[in-house]
């Protein structure tokens, strides 16, 4: 065999190899497909569907209650109170939304009941409240932020999950959080969040950090059955996830144009058809 012949067929091996790895280290994992079929052809009220104007504050029982009335899914974001309550709130820190200069991990919860979301006359509610008032209406998305105490949100989380009687998927930025559900809740349809790369160069993370993240490598850790992608590009990775059957959520959608070819859509600040598929 001539030494060409052996190198290119050297360097498609090369390059096969690499595909296989790439595909296993991505690939997602199965679900039940009448599980799926719950949060499938769905838009999800980013955060509730709250105001673009504040008036309606994100994540709260206001915005839960409109959402639910206008038939859409949604999403939320929990995590823990100093105390170990599993609340319902976006940021780390409470200055953008209450106004206060504190962490939510560093007051109670009768602490942060005080206080009052955009000001208005809402508060911080538990993710129990928030079930209650959903009662198996309409499906919800949970995210789990991540911090030092990821097994106890965890857990309780999803304690909360298991006494519901209504549709709940989780997912997570952080891929070990989505491994957590993999292998404590196998049951629930799970999803890994992520963006492109510069994104999380500007939370702070490094090149290479940000391109393992961005790629969703770490799926070979936690199989997601969903990638929920940022809209406005996806990296090679997640779409390789996607094209092996990860079902395709983005966010945060502010046009119903990001319908096309997704299967699900996490939006805010209009109004779309509660299904689209």
């Amino acid at each position: 065999m001539k030494r060409s012949t052996k190198f290119v067929l050297g360097a498609l091996g090369c390059a096969a190899a690499a595909c296989g790895i790439a595909a296993l280290a991505v690939a997602p994992g199965k679900a039940d497909e009448a599980e799926k079929a719950k949060f499938y052809g769905r838009n999800f009220a980013h955060r509730g569907l709250h105001s673009y104007d504040r008036s309606v504050p994100e994540n709260s029982l206001a915005a839960f209650r409109l959402a639910v009335e206008a038939g859409y899914g949604m999403e939320l974001d929990v995590q823990l109170s100093k105390d170990g309550k599993v609340v319902v709130f976006h940021d780390d820190d409470l200055n953008r939304v209450c106004g206060v200069n504190k962490r939510v991990d560093e007051l109670t919860f009768d602490e942060l009941r005080e206080l009052r979301l955009c000001e208005t006359e809402e508060v911080i509610p538990l993710f129990s409240e928030v079930l209650d008032l959903v009662a198996g209406r309409q499906p919800i998305i949970c995210e789990l932020k991540t911090g030092k105490r990821n097994n106890e949100l965890c857990e309780k989380t999803l304690e909360l999950i298991e006494f519901y009687e209504g549709d709940v998927c989780i997912e997570s930025f952080d891929p070990f959080i989505v491994a957590w559900f993999r292998e404590h809740a196998k049951h629930l349809v799970r999803g890994q969040l992520a963006q492109p790369a510069h994104y999380y160069k500007s939370e702070g993370l490094n090149g290479i950090s940000g391109f393992i993240l961005a790629n969703t490598v770490l799926n070979v850790l936690s199989r997601p059955n969903f990638i929920a992608y940022r809209v406005g590009g996806t990296a090679p990775g997640a779409r390789l996830s996607k094209a092996l059957g990860a079902l395709d959520f983005c966010w945060t959608s502010h046009n119903s144009a990001n319908e096309e070819g997704r299967d699900a859509v996490i939006f805010e600040f209009y109004k779309p058809e509660s299904k689209f598929k």
